[in-house]
């Protein structure tokens, strides 16, 4: 495998081998710090997060935990969400029923997945992923921009996200999917 020009941000690298990989590709990766992720058998790479991603994540992470009903799950990355044996995501927190997890991954879509934006992976979180999530069937996709501070959340109707909510600053989402919650952009910076 050869490292290959940098895409749309230069923190986020292809490589493409001679035929597509696969997940059992993905699991021999190297336990680095950076972000493995397939989508449909094309490796993408993404540096660790900075410090305040993680910032965010957490403030997300305890609002969804802090809601979260018995019967479903929150963690947050690494967890590999495997959507076709060529395509492996790992969104920076996710939503799903306990029992859907197996020992290794969350084999199909999540309830929830959530993207913290930074500027290496902005374009693939809003196009590339949204589309797979989308397509998978994942009931709800939310985008954090920290740099603004915002939110925007979809849910899926008749098999399309559509948005239903977009704050900023100190604007509250009230959102319902995959359960009551509500997301001050602010809150999650502090």
């Amino acid at each position: 495998m050869s490292l290959v020009e940098p895409i749309p941000t230069p923190n986020l690298w292809l490589q493409r081998p001679d035929a597509p990989l696969t997940r059992d590709d993905l699991d021999r990766m190297p336990d680095d710090g950076r972000r493995y992720e397939l989508v449909d058998g094309v490796l993408l790479v993404s540096p660790a997060p900075v410090p305040r991603h993680q910032i965010v994540s957490a403030a997300i992470y305890r609002a969804l935990f802090a809601a979260c009903p018995p019967e479903l799950r929150v963690l947050y990355a690494p967890v590999d969400v495997v959507l076709a044996p060529d395509t492996v995501l790992e969104p920076d927190l996710l939503v799903a029923h306990r029992d859907a997890f197996s020992e290794r991954d969350l084999p199909g879509p999540p309830l929830l997945a959530v993207e913290v934006l930074s500027p290496s992976t902005r374009r693939f979180d809003l196009m590339v992923k949204f589309s797979r999530l989308e397509a998978a069937g994942c009931a709800a996709y939310w985008v954090v921009d920290p740099d603004t501070p915002s939110l925007i959340a979809w849910e899926l109707r008749d098999g399309a996200y559509v948005q239903v909510a977009k704050v900023t600053g100190d604007e509250v989402a009230r959102l319902t999917s995959p359960y009551e919650v509500s997301v001050r952009p602010t809150d999650l910076i502090s």
